[in-house]
């Protein structure tokens, strides 16, 4: 069975003409990684397989036949990182060691619905440990419970993080599509690392209940796939009003159940597109030439550039102390409030994880430490006042004198710039070696981002980011889709030792 590269539309043909099923479907993922993340290039994605997966494609199959199909997501197997909880026989850790054991009250709403749609949750995807905010020298994609994911481009190379084995696996063709979180980088850095296509949505578009957090006010919840369109069917499936996370009600009346509708090959015809170069380009001169080629394609399309639109505030957010001390901040109250709400566990306060990975030492901190954590121990709360004027201080940067800013005044529909650089070598010794981002206005104001394969240097994918208001993933999508209808950028991955 031949199934690289393959859509959802075309999966669910195959299944709806009676020449696969989910079983079969699930079936053959789970034998890529034993053969390819177990084993071979040992890619290390995949931090856990459903014991339950066949049974559930097996009574998805029946329902077919029976009833017909729940929708687009009927039968297709998903990975979600080890930090988004479900109610079964699988762990929700983090990757860490601390929460092995532990137990969840009910499935995260994500997982409510991923379930509802008739998608499988076939496995967890490894991550950066704790979603890569626990110590300053951190390698991404290295968990104490999953050890180091590969980029499977070239194997030693880094697959970005946190979101690292849920874009490594979409990447290799170890499943569909899969869900990741995002705090300030997280989906769209290993999207763009892995040529996969990576949807960070408004923070409140999708709810949170139930995943392990860092930050209330930057979290979120988006899909990985290999098609723009693969990556709008399944976040149509995870949106929605969420009791359990306060700030999706803001998101009533903006969320749409089905974003392939906004599908559209000449989208870029007349859109105004604005390039942020200050601060956003020159992570590395291959790089950026190939986004000058990318920009050319835009146009070719009938995009018109504005060039350079920059972000006014730019150089104010990279040197702004004031996201730091929100997200550690939130990370204390945050976490605490979710290890507490556990059925059972080892820890039940960043206190308690603190002082387990000192008494667990040689597995979890040989690499690298967890200063960011002691800090957040150290922090005076979400009353302080300090804290509530690095909020204000943050979404004001980031908003209305940020990416508000520049589009009111170009009047434009997007902006687009290089997600990051290529990847760089894994480093045990000295930990991740960013070259740059442009993932922080988007995670500051909780606005969304879309990062699309735009082309390779020598075999390292490098990705293009559409970024906007609040809620206009819409036109994100579109945009989006015709860049990748026009340039048809990803490659499968080669598994390269090195380069």
């Amino acid at each position: 069975m031949h199934l690289e590269e393959v859509t959802i539309n075309e999966l669910q043909a195959s299944m709806a003409e009676g020449k696969l099923t989910a079983r079969q479907l699930v079936e053959y993922y789970i034998e890529r990684v034993h053969e390819l993340d177990q084993n071979g290039p040992t890619l290390k994605s995949v931090i856990e397989l459903n014991p339950d997966a066949q049974e559930i494609a097996d009574a998805l199959d029946q329902e077919r036949v029976s009833q017909g199909i729940r929708g687009p997501l009927h039968g297709i197997p998903v990975l979600i990182k080890d930090n988004i909880a479900t109610a079964d026989k699988m762990q929700t850790t983090a990757g860490s060691l601390a929460l092995v054991g532990a137990r969840v009250p009910a499935d995260a709403f994500v997982a409510q619905k991923l379930r509802a749609a008739g998608a499988i949750i076939m496995g967890k995807a490894n991550l950066s440990e704790w979603a890569n905010l626990r110590g300053q020298s951190s390698i991404s994609g290295w968990s104490g419970r999953g050890g180091q994911t590969r980029n499977p481009y070239v194997l030693d190379r880094t697959p970005c993080g946190s979101s690292s084995g849920s874009a490594v696996a979409v990447a290799a063709n170890l499943t569909a599509v899969s869900l990741g979180t995002e705090t300030d980088g997280s989906v769209l850095c290993p999207a763009s690392i892995c040529d996969v296509v990576g949807i960070k949505p408004t923070v409140g578009l999708t709810s949170r209940a139930g995943v392990i957090p860092i930050s209330h006010n930057q979290d979120t919840v988006g899909p990985f796939a290999r098609t723009v369109a693969d990556a709008a069917i399944l976040l149509g499936a995870i949106v929605g009003v969420d009791g359990r996370d306060t700030m999706t009600s803001a998101s009533e009346g903006k969320y749409h159940t089905n974003y392939t509708q906004f599908l559209d090959t000449n989208a870029l015809q007349g859109a105004r597109i604005g390039v942020p170069r200050e601060g956003y380009f020159g992570y590395s001169p291959k790089a950026t030439r190939l986004i000058e080629s990318a920009l050319q394609a835009l146009q070719e399309a009938g995009a018109i550039l504005v060039d350079p639109a920059n972000i006014p505030t730019a150089k104010q957010m990279e040197s702004s102390t004031a996201e730091n001390l929100v997200l550690i901040t939130d990370l204390k109250a945050d976490l605490n409030a979710y290890l507490g709400e556990l059925l059972e566990s080892p820890v039940r306060n960043l206190a308690e994880v603190i002082a387990f990975n000192e008494a667990h030492a040689e597995q979890e901190l040989s690499l690298f430490g967890h200063e960011l954590f002691i800090e957040a121990e150290a922090t005076a709360g979400v009353d302080d006042p300090a804290y509530i004027q690095a909020l204000a201080e943050s979404h004001r940067l980031s908003r209305q004198e940020g990416i508000d800013a520049v589009m009111d005044q170009y009047q434009l529909d997007a902006l687009v710039m290089p997600t990051c650089g290529p990847a760089w070598y894994i480093d045990n010794v000295n930990g991740d070696h960013y070259t740059g981002s442009s993932a922080q206005p988007a995670a500051m104001a909780g606005y969304p981002a879309i990062s699309v394969p735009a082309g390779h240097v020598q075999e390292l994918p490098v990705g293009l980011t559409f970024m906007g208001r609040a809620y206009s993933e819409p036109t994100l999508i579109k945009l989006a889709y015709a860049f990748e209808q026009k340039t048809r950028a990803r490659q499968k991955p080669k598994f390269l030792p090195s380069i």
